[in-house]
């Protein structure tokens, strides 16, 4: 550059009426390489999508340089991408706000205006930009310039040693080295048409050392739940360990797909009941509540074990001599809650003895706030309501049901609930049979996983499936961002347009 005084070098976000002036040092920049300018609607997309990242150098108001960026989740990313996989054409799709790392898609300084530092003040700029983020680091892919004068006699792999070594200078690696940049990998093809550097680029890093990993406590909530449900088959077994170790083939076989939730039947310890089918049914019952506890415990632990959240299904408890139908909710941080079963059906009543429950409540997780009804309780549209008015949203239903009829009032009932309180709705069950069990012969069962019925729901309301009657595991993903959507924008608002000044559901304290 021309020696003159300078009296303000200053850096700013890039506008969309930057575009000529930035085309214009673009082409300086490039040596005049056509197609080498960033188009308009690529600045206003940009810039839409994420201004900080998008600034410029002005020397005496003259755009003198440029930085581009981008921020991505790098585990998604490809380790041999190019650099067209970054920007995707003209929709950066690649960006993501809630992403880990910086990602340079361009920087340049205009030939009059080298020598002057305003690189280092770029990528400082960058760096501190990477630190208020709380990003990982940032990444781009670095061209080797000067690597066709030596690709007859080095590898690219050879040719970054030398550079390294200062055997052989390459303006682009000994800049980005000399800001504290270190090259993880070489990558074939990375940039079309970029003959000097053979279309081979240096993946550099810089790593920010004040990066704190997020909270991953339950309080941050995820937007896209998967769900595992297991539709248990009743089968014989030895005793508990017997038992427990199928439990434990679903809680990991769930887990493997990275499930947030493993969700069991109703009753699916029942079959440890064979072992008192001699004894009148209500004292075979509390025989089998004997195991309860032990078996929470042990669940507790697999949902450590597992990084899975446990929704148990349902046990016999017997608490102060009365006998009741409760489950547990096991969060993988390791904390543990309860719940009641609030409606006995007339059999469990007339056979077991079994008394109604009375604790209803949502469940705060790492994925949602939750509500869980018992079978029967799922055909009570007042308790879901009650859940849905606490922020519900996700409804779990452990089921068992003999016929098919009483699938249908589970299934119906549990569709109903999830269009009326616009929420996600899970039910699982059992399948099989267990002859040498009183009162539990025979089951029936299709586990499901039902949505509201709008635009950006199933039309049926269907989110997934099982095969009936059919032992199995159904892994389903639910988006807790849709329900937020439907709340204010879905076609009809069941929430919403309740007439309290006409209705309404109140609890009653006992």
């Amino acid at each position: 550059m021309e020696e003159h005084r300078i009296d303000n070098i200053e850096l700013s976000f890039l506008t969309v009426g930057d575009f000529e002036e930035l085309k214009s040092a673009t082409l300086e920049a490039y040596g005049g390489v056509l197609n080498s300018y960033w188009k308009k609607d690529h600045i206003a997309r940009l810039t839409s999508i994420f201004s900080e990242g998008q600034v410029v150098i002005r020397i005496d108001g003259q755009l003198a340089g440029c930085a581009l960026s981008l921020i991505v989740d790098y585990d998604k990313i490809d380790d041999n991408h190019t650099y067209a996989d970054i920007i995707e054409g003209d929709k950066f799709k690649n960006h993501d706000p809630d992403g880990d790392v910086l990602y340079g898609i361009d920087v340049f300084i205009k030939p009059e205006f080298r020598g002057l530092r305003l690189g280092r003040r770029l990528y400082d700029y960058r760096k501190e930009l990477c630190e208020n983020l709380n990003l990982k680091g940032i990444v781009f892919g670095g061209r080797m310039p000067n690597y066709y004068k030596y690709k007859d006699q080095y590898s690219p792999k050879e040719y970054i040693q030398k550079v390294k070594h200062k055997e052989i200078h390459d303006p682009v690696l000994n800049f980005q080295t000399s800001n504290d940049f270190h090259p993880i990998r070489i990558i074939k093809g990375y940039l079309e048409g970029d003959t000097a550097s053979s279309e081979y680029a240096v993946l550099m890093e810089w790593d920010n050392i004040y990066y704190t990993k997020p909270n991953k406590k339950a309080s941050s909530v995820k937007t896209v739940v998967r769900l595992g449900l297991i539709q248990w088959q009743m089968r014989p077994y030895s005793g508990l360990d017997d038992l427990m170790q199928q439990v434990e083939y679903f809680v990991d076989s769930v887990s493997a797909y990275r499930s947030d939730f493993a969700v069991f039947p109703e009753f699916f310890n029942a079959p440890l009941m064979a072992k008192y089918n001699h004894m009148h049914e209500p004292q075979a019952i509390r025989e089998l509540a004997s195991y309860t506890q032990t078996i929470v415990e042990r669940m507790q632990q697999l949902s450590i074990s597992y990084n899975i959240n446990i929704i148990t299904g349902s046990m016999p408890e017997v608490v102060d001599d009365v006998l009741y139908n409760v489950g547990y909710l096991c969060r993988r941080d390791g904390s543990l809650e309860r719940y009641e079963k609030i409606h006995v059906t007339p059999d469990e009543a007339k056979v077991w003895g079994m008394q109604r429950g009375h604790q209803l409540k949502t469940f705060e997780t790492d994925a949602g706030k939750i509500g869980v009804l018992i079978c029967y309780d799922s055909e009570f549209p007042e308790l879901s309501r009650l859940l849905a008015d606490e922020g519900m949203d996700i409804l779990f239903v452990p089921f068992l049901t003999d016929t098919q009829n009483g699938y249908s009032r589970v299934r119906l009932c549990a569709q109903a609930r999830a269009i009326e309180n616009e929420c996600y709705v899970a039910i699982a069950g059992s399948v099989g049979n267990l002859p040498n069990v009183n009162n539990m012969d025979i089951q029936y069962a299709q586990s499901a996983v039902f949505t509201p019925c709008d635009f950006s729901f199933p039309s049926n309301g269907i989110k997934a499936e099982t095969t009936p009657n059919t032992e199995m595991i159904l892994v389903a993903d639910v988006d807790l961002g849709l329900l937020r959507e439907l709340h204010s924008f879905g076609a009809v608002k069941n929430l919403k347009d309740r007439r309290k000044d006409f209705y309404d559901v109140i609890r009653v304290n006992k």
